[in-house]
């Protein structure tokens, strides 16, 4: 007879997802993650594979629920300019208020780790989908006649990508609204004809 699991794996994983973006891949051992979701060490590594295997899938489960339906919506938006700064202001509402104000981004929170290869390709995968995002933001605004003469689309995503990183550790780190609101404002300002 197959073994059969008494648990839902997607619920479970949500529970893993939100305890690694807290506190990290370090700072969280295999019995921090058994009782966070009421699961034992084997079915634990049944479902998933060991710690590695385990911070990849609830790296990928970020990337897939949280970040890309966000940058999907940026690529799409259609405004230039004004999607970005939509973009950075959701941003901040998000890092600065709410249930999960002061977590940071899961993503970014890792990239400041020394991460599992099976996380680095995860990392990977979302800087290029949300430096991509912007590109095709920016590509509107250029289209637009918005960005100053002289600018690079794709070198300004990059900076707006690191931007958008840097925003994610400094909210973790207690950063004010004030004071992201204030790099994101130059860093627009830089790039607007």
């Amino acid at each position: 007879m197959a073994d059969v699991k008494h648990f839902d794996e997607a619920e479970a994983l949500a529970t893993v997802e939100q305890l690694f973006w807290r506190r990290g891949s370090a700072a969280t051992g295999i019995q921090d993650v058994v009782a966070a979701t009421g699961l034992s060490r084997s079915s634990l590594y049944n479902a998933f594979g060991g710690k590695d295997d385990l911070y990849a899938a609830a790296a990928r489960r970020y990337l897939e629920h949280r970040s890309r339906p966000m940058f999907d919506q940026l690529a799409a938006d259609g405004r230039g300019l004004a999607a970005v700064r939509a973009f950075f202001d959701r941003l901040l509402r998000l890092r600065l208020s709410g249930e999960y104000a002061g977590w940071g981004c899961m993503m970014a929170n890792a990239n400041a780790e020394n991460p599992p290869d099976a996380v680095r390709s995860v990392l990977a995968e979302h800087h290029a989908v949300l430096r991509d995002s912007l590109a095709a933001a920016l590509t509107v605004a250029q289209s637009n006649e918005e960005l100053r003469s002289g600018v690079e689309v794709e070198g300004a995503a990059e900076l707006l990508t690191l931007l958008a990183y840097a925003v994610n550790l400094r909210s973790r780190a207690g950063a004010t609204r004030a004071q992201l609101r204030s790099a994101v404002t130059a860093a627009l300002a830089a790039l607007v004809s």
